[in-house]
């Protein structure tokens, strides 16, 4: 059985820093792209941040120079350090793996920024 879980999130002040956590079981885990979405009510799912099997990385550009994604095979985890939060990034967080045939999506992890 496939299972991703997100942990990490919670309430935090502008400015703040949130370490997100995605550890996936049921998967070749170092066979997969992961990535991290977001989604804030009313507004589509978007992407946040991807790494590949091989750790290059992209992100959208509301995460650049903010947000670092990275991943730990050892430990079938995946990571999004997001720092000098705001509240436009108010929103569930979820991760996803990308395997050759098939997307694995978690259930997510609510983030909210707030003073």
């Amino acid at each position: 059985q496939v299972q991703l879980v997100e942990s990490g999130g919670g309430l935090v002040q502008p400015g703040g820093s949130l370490r997100l956590s995605c550890a996936a079981s049921g998967i070749i885990f170092s066979s997969a792209a992961m990535g991290w979405y977001r989604q804030a009510p009313g507004k589509q799912r978007e992407l946040v941040a991807r790494i590949t099997r091989v750790s290059s990385t992209n992100y959208a550009d509301s995460a650049k120079g903010r947000f670092t994604i990275s991943r730990d095979n050892a430990k079938k985890t995946v990571y999004l350090q997001m720092n000098s939060l705001k509240p436009e990034d108010t929103a569930v967080y979820y991760c996803k793996a990308d395997l050759v045939d098939t997307v694995y999506w978690g259930q997510g992890t609510q983030v909210t920024v707030s003073s």
